[in-house]
């Protein structure tokens, strides 16, 4: 039996918590996951454009072998200071790795575009976002908000305001039961909605209403175009999956390009040359799985819904923001006659 965790957060996760900061005058935000312990990570990239830090580190043939936080954070290259300022936190609560006296903790990143978003980018000599990551690790915990908030607060999805979303599952692996869950800052280039329709891709993986009751109203699509707004290149959304099971890095590996096919679920197009999408996964490593290639089908297959789940998640829970009309806002006609 598979069901949602009690939160519907990836935070269902034992041993997994979020924190997210903003700063409204610039409107853009980061989102930090700080695992409680040091924890087995990788990674897959799948956009044409992305920005990241640290995820040569995850590769399975490199010498690290866990991380200490994940960080997504909004301001596209200038986001890449995030990481820096979750590590000057972590550091300062000896949270790392321990090299005689030096604290080295290991903080993977991936930020999305969203310069253009109306908001004052103006900072000067030094940008927000280092700063912006210590007050989210500092407010890491297991509850979180949705939509426009940490890395969501700037995004655009497909021309509508994007979000911060999450879901998890949990199902019994015959030997123990797993908890599975993903966060996602949607910020695509492609739509999540059906053309001329208000019925999201991922309407048929709609859990407990969880994005309004959609998942009755798919009925075939008529029309496969798709016109791209311009100027692109300002997109990307990035993911991070978390999970109790024991994986190595390797496993871990298979289950982001699994979890890949959860944005093609939810988003179209997706994996664009101006995407920098990208799937992390943290492993806490409480449960082993009872068979180490079936069960890990199983958790990447769970793994892609939780994505599909977590992206229609953080565009319905956003609010309109500058130009950027809402999901809600632009479809509340639809949503009322349901």
């Amino acid at each position: 039996m598979i069901r949602t965790g009690e939160k519907n957060l990836v935070t269902d996760v034992p041993g997994i918590t979020v924190g997210n900061s903003e700063d409204h005058n610039v409107r853009s935000g980061v989102t930090v996951i700080k695992p409680l312990e040091a924890a087995v990570a990788s990674v897959d990239i799948r956009g044409g454009g992305p920005g990241t830090r640290e995820t040569d580190a995850l590769n399975s043939d490199c010498l690290v072998d866990v991380i200490h936080a994940v960080v997504l954070s909004g301001g596209s290259a200038y986001g890449l200071d995030a990481a820096g300022g979750v590590m000057s936190y972590l550091a300062g609560q000896k949270v790392g790795f321990q090299l005689e006296d030096a604290v080295i903790p290991i903080v993977p990143g991936a930020i999305l575009f969203d310069l253009l978003n109306g908001g004052d980018k103006n900072w000067g000599d030094t940008s927000p976002y280092a700063d912006l990551a210590k007050k989210a690790a500092a407010d890491c915990n297991t509850t979180f908000k949705l939509g426009n908030h940490g890395a969501g607060l700037g995004a655009v999805a497909g021309g509508i305001k994007g979000g911060l979303g999450s879901a998890s599952f949990v199902f019994n692996d015959g030997n123990n039961e797993i908890t599975i869950g993903a966060i996602a800052a949607v910020n695509s280039m492609g739509s999540v909605t059906m053309p001329d329709s208000h019925t999201m891709w991922a309407a048929p993986f709609e859990q407990n209403n969880e994005f309004g009751g959609q998942s009755n109203l798919h009925s075939g699509i008529d029309n496969l175009d798709y016109t791209f707004e311009l100027p692109v290149g300002k997109n990307t959304t990035i993911v991070a999956v978390a999970t109790d099971a024991v994986l190595t890095k390797s496993q871990a590996r298979r289950v982001a390009i699994m979890a890949q096919d959860g944005l093609a679920r939810a988003i179209r197009p997706v994996h664009s040359p101006f995407d920098g999408d990208s799937v992390f996964v943290i492993s806490t490593g409480k449960h082993a799985l009872s068979d180490p290639v079936a069960a890990l089908a199983k958790l990447g297959m769970l793994a892609a819904d939780c994505v599909t789940r977590s992206i229609a998640r953080g565009v319905f829970e956003a609010e309109s923001l500058g130009g950027f009309e809402s999901y809600r806002d632009k479809f509340h006609k639809q949503l009322s006659k349901g």
